[in-house]
């Protein structure tokens, strides 16, 4: 039996990829010769985007709450630049996360049907695919702060390594979480001009729910990426997986607690505080919901409880954006 016999009826076969959520818009409205690039940046699964945009929205919001004069016409271009550059950039580093797995994807059921491995994309096209992306995604950029754009500079070294984690450490969701919560730095820089403690204590918040998600699906992949020697902490916890991502939540919902008092606190608004709180504590609800039903020998309850993280991240963003006008 070859390895195309082996694939899934349908995923591989007609373009469409094996994750992808059945009839995405991709697969049913974008233009033909345009499908294979859409996929490589994952455009038909849109979770990926919203977990990289959401810290940027935590960010903007806290930091708009925290010093409301600095409020209005910026934080509204900032939440639609954020948005834009969260789908280039995470097109891009899809892209770019594509051409240096390409041989390990081929060996992975899931990964397999990917444009790359399949024979969709060439490798030329896909690295000119990235550099437009990632091109476009810098204009946007310069229309920040300085101290904003810098930090955005400095992310690129963290997306650049992140593919390669798997190779060398049991925990390359540690990378990805520094990778895709980097948002939350820089959108609190570009909204209040600096860095500040509530951004870091923000930051390290998502990327301790980055370990909850990312460790939730990577169970889907266990054992593949055990036969093929690629490491992840799904394989590291194996049974113990439900004691680790109760700590994960633990440390998100104080992390982000913290942000939040250290955030507001100098403004001596109890509404704004408890509206805050209630966004860390709401989310850790969402997180302790998602526990209840996981099973990571279901690879399709995995699949659906790491979606479900766009909701856990939008309680965050909703309960900052009403503590901003509070």
């Amino acid at each position: 039996m070859t390895d195309d016999d082996q694939r899934p009826e349908g995923p591989g076969r007609n373009g469409t990829v094996a994750d992808a959520p059945a009839d995405n818009w991709v697969d049913t409205l974008a233009p033909e010769h345009l499908r294979p690039y859409l996929r490589l940046s994952r455009a038909d699964r849109p979770i990926g985007t919203w977990l990289l945009l959401l810290p940027c929205w935590w960010g903007v919001f806290l930091g708009a709450a925290a010093y409301p004069d600095a409020a209005g016409w910026l934080t509204a271009w900032l939440l639609l630049a954020c948005g834009l550059g969260a789908l280039l950039m995470r097109g891009a580093g899809c892209t770019w996360n594509d051409i240096t797995d390409r041989d390990i994807d081929d060996k992975v059921a899931r990964t397999r049907s990917r444009p790359i491995p399949s024979g969709q994309v060439t490798l030329q096209q896909a690295g000119i695919w990235m550099g437009i992306q990632a091109g476009i995604a810098a204009l946007i950029l310069l229309t920040f702060n300085w101290a904003a754009i810098g930090l955005g500079v400095l992310s690129l070294g963290l997306v650049a390594i992140y593919p390669f984690a798997k190779r060398f450490t049991w925990w390359p969701q540690v990378f990805l979480g520094l990778a895709f919560n980097w948002g939350a730095l820089l959108a609190w820089t570009a909204q209040t001009g600096s860095l500040g403690l509530p951004a870091i204590f923000l930051y390290l918040a998502g990327i301790c729910w980055t370990l909850f998600y990312d460790t939730i699906y990577a169970h889907q992949d266990r054992e593949d990426d055990e036969l093929i020697g690629v490491k992840s902490t799904a394989r590291l916890f194996g049974n113990t997986t439900d004691q680790w991502l109760r700590g994960f939540l633990v440390a998100t919902v104080v992390l982000m607690s913290l942000a939040v008092i250290y955030a507001l606190a100098p403004l001596a608004n109890p509404l704004k505080m408890s509206l805050g709180l209630a966004g860390a504590w709401a989310m850790g609800w969402h997180m302790n919901w998602q526990l209840s039903k996981l099973d990571i020998d279901d690879g399709d309850t995995c699949l659906k409880l790491f979606r479900s993280n766009r909701d856990a991240g939008l309680l965050v963003a909703l309960f900052f954006a009403i503590a901003m006008f509070a």
